[in-house]
């Protein structure tokens, strides 16, 4: 390559391997990123792309390749001193101390002292109050993170980072808690930061995403890079083909299941504590698919947390099958045959120190006793079966939950579930952070329970998901339910505008 092509790189890997024992994670990765330029990361999970990238900021030591960033070798010792070196990353799950203000969370570790060897909190004012100035963001400097949004305190990370002099920042899954507006507005800042010869990669799983934002686009496959191109000189199904290494003719299964008779009425529905919920009516039938889509605080998570018992209602009723269901804890709706999948899996879905069986039982322990005591063989044969039914990657029901891929983390709850055959079933996100063959699979397994007479109520932040894989959608807005629409009669346009109705 010409010394003056090279030089229109900011960060160069080369021959980059790593394996753990005798599993090799990576293989031998090329990869080049342009001054100024944003470059898309794809890859199904358990491709390689946190590995990589944990050899990127020096949290594994490769085994092999070299890694140059504006034409200096570099090796660093952990992400601390990639940062100060100009290489910084925002998280999927923003690491943020959220009793702490703006401003501390924007210094925190490297407080700027004063002569007097007091911290200069006048200075971090000024420097912070200028750095959101020039990035157009308008924020609260003083209040505790804890009151933002989750896309407010993105943008705030993204700050954090270019606050540090940053040539190259990796954002990692930046949109999955973002709804449209909020994703717009983080495209804007993201073409600004490159307009002034910043260098982003994009890791996403949302291939719209990487056609609207991206200048090119690399994939990662069972550790190998296997593609490198302009966005423009590709297409969605030549990604899909790399990613997974065989063509999906659609994005969605058909939604061919045939929903009954009322089974769930929820009327005149309102909460106690903010978000408050304000009178919400709607019926949900046997075996159907029923959406909910909305701006991230519209009040889609608390409703179904309401639902499920998790939340205190100010007013209204819930009735399954005409019985009156109104649960004041969670174990209380599980007796009823309610399941919920929540959307913070690693928070609040698993025990990340269990293995599969653990977490697969763990719901269900009554059903595995012998006498007294709980029963091994039953409870593993169960995990087994699970993970048959659901085509989890795993080497048996020993391995540790924390060893899977997000995918197979996320079918492992859904195992989990099903062991309590439940006849409600509502799912918060159930794709979040999920590559694109493993969301196929659980679109598929979605609609299979529907076809089984199992009534799913699902949310999602993703538009064209809420409409592929639904049969009704329910509009949340700024705590109210502003409509309800037959997918197939729909578009992104009315469920844009429904979700704008209350604000």
């Amino acid at each position: 390559m010409a010394e003056d092509s090279r030089d229109s790189y900011i960060l160069s890997i080369d021959g980059m391997s790593k394996s753990f024992g005798r599993n090799r994670v990576l293989n031998r990765i090329h990869l080049d990123v342009k001054r100024g330029s944003i470059m898309g990361l794809m890859g199904e999970n358990g491709a390689g792309k946190s590995t990589m990238m944990k050899c990127l900021f020096g949290t594994y030591q490769r085994d092999e390749g070299t890694i140059t960033l504006d034409g200096k070798e570099v090796n660093f010792a952990g992400p601390k001193d990639a940062l100060e070196n100009g290489v910084a990353m925002v998280h999927q799950e923003l690491n943020q101390c959220l009793e702490r203000s703006v401003v501390d969370n924007l210094f925190l570790g490297r407080y700027p002292v004063n002569s007097m060897g007091i911290i200069d909190e006048a200075r971090m004012k000024m420097e912070a109050s200028d750095l959101f100035r020039k990035l157009g963001i308008t924020v609260n400097l003083t209040q505790p993170m804890k009151h933002m949004s989750v896309s407010q305190r993105q943008m705030c990370e993204i700050a954090k980072a270019i606050s540090y002099n940053s040539k190259i920042i990796v954002l990692d899954e930046p949109t999955s808690s973002l709804t449209a507006p909020e994703v717009a507005k983080l495209f804007k800042m993201m073409r600004q930061l490159r307009d002034r010869g910043i260098s982003l990669i994009y890791i996403s799983h949302k291939m719209d995403e990487i056609f609207d934002i991206c200048d090119q686009v690399s994939v990662l496959r069972d550790g190998s890079l296997v593609m490198t191109k302009d966005c423009e000189d590709t297409n969605m199904n030549e990604l899909i083909s790399a990613m997974v290494g065989r063509s999906l003719e659609n994005r969605f299964p058909p939604v061919d299941n045939v929903p009954g008779e009322t089974v769930l009425s929820v009327q005149h529905l309102s909460t106690k504590f903010e978000p408050h919920l304000k009178d919400i009516s709607f019926d949900v039938r046997k075996g159907e698919i029923f959406g909910l889509y909305g701006l991230v605080g519209a009040g889609r998570t608390e409703l179904l947390e309401t639902i499920f018992g998790v939340r205190t209602r100010a007013a209204g009723r819930v009735y399954y099958k005409g019985k009156l269901m109104n649960f004041s804890s969670p174990k209380e709706a599980m007796e009823h045959g309610f399941a919920m999948i929540t959307e913070e899996r690693k928070a609040n879905g698993l025990f990340l120190k269990g293995d599969l069986t653990f977490n697969t039982t763990i719901a269900n322990l009554s059903h595995y006793k012998a006498g007294i005591a709980l029963s091994k063989d039953q409870m593993t044969k169960a995990t087994s079966d699970e993970i048959r039914v659901m085509h989890t990657k795993c080497m048996g029901p020993d391995d540790m939950i924390s060893s899977l891929s997000g995918g197979n983390q996320q079918k492992v709850i859904f195992g989990k579930w099903l062991e309590r055959s439940p006849n409600i079933f509502m799912m918060d996100d159930p794709t979040r952070g999920i590559d694109v063959g493993a969301k196929y699979e659980i679109y598929e397994l979605i609609i299979q329970m529907a076809k089984q007479g199992k009534t799913i109520i699902v949310v999602s932040s993703e538009m064209p998901e809420i409409l592929g894989i639904t049969n009704r959608i329910g509009v949340m807005s700024n705590g109210r339910l502003s409509g309800i629409v037959n997918t197939k009669e729909t578009d992104q346009e009315e469920l844009l505008r429904l979700s704008a109705k209350y604000l």
